[in-house]
């Protein structure tokens, strides 16, 4: 039977406890639960594996070290999450953010934010249509496409399943703007997904192979 959130708060505060008073070594088994969720979290801002198993080391280590700074008003694993947005940020502005940004022209209205395609025949993806290779493929592109804004809160949201307000005190935005991003994303996504005119699949970009009509 598993623990309730409750308790397994009260053994986290435990955990916490007895590593500030000096047993240091039990700090693996309070990030452990959390190294995907903070992979996910370095890799939805900097989309390559390689700086993102860094930057979570990076951020593991920051946050072993100021650990006596944490309050717990949230969260740990949502404290560490935002330590390892923080350092993936970081990370990008010095190796240059432009770099790591997608170069296709995107659809933005008067105030930057995206505008969806009105796409009259739009269906939802058969959830059964998401487990072919291609679909699974384009998926993750179309991810890796989103501008960072979106990409952090669909993988936060979506993908490590944080709440609205988890996901807002790591990404330090408002809930209301966790759920405008996340709304955006999806839309996003969806175009990136939608069928074309004549039935059959595409990506929703130029220069993405068509794949097998559902």
């Amino acid at each position: 039977m598993s623990s309730s959130p409750q308790s397994a708060a009260q053994a986290e505060a435990t955990l916490i406890r007895r590593i500030l008073a000096g047993e240091k070594a039990l700090f693996y088994d309070l990030v452990r639960p959390y190294e995907r969720a903070i992979f996910v979290a370095a890799l939805s801002i900097l989309r390559n594996e390689h700086d993102a198993e860094d930057v979570a080391q990076e951020a593991v280590l920051k946050a072993f070290i100021n650990l006596k700074s944490f309050r717990a008003e949230s969260r740990f694993s949502t404290w560490l999450v935002q330590i390892t947005i923080n350092e993936a940020r970081m990370r990008l502005r010095k190796e240059h953010a432009h770099l790591y940004e997608s170069t296709d022209e995107s659809r933005s209205d008067q105030e930057g934010q995206y505008v969806p395609k009105d796409w009259a025949d739009w269906r939802e993806i058969p959830s059964e249509a998401l487990q072919r290779k291609e679909l699974r493929a384009a998926l993750t592109s179309a991810i890796a496409d989103l501008d960072p804004i979106y990409r952090e809160v669909l993988l936060l949201r979506d993908v490590e399943e944080l709440s609205i307000a988890e996901t807002a005190a790591a990404l330090d935005i408002s809930e209301a703007n966790v759920k405008t991003r996340l709304l955006r994303a999806r839309l996003q996504v969806r175009d990136a997904l939608a069928p074309g005119i004549d039935g059959s699949w595409t990506s929703g970009r130029p220069g993405w192979k068509k794949v097998r009509p559902w």
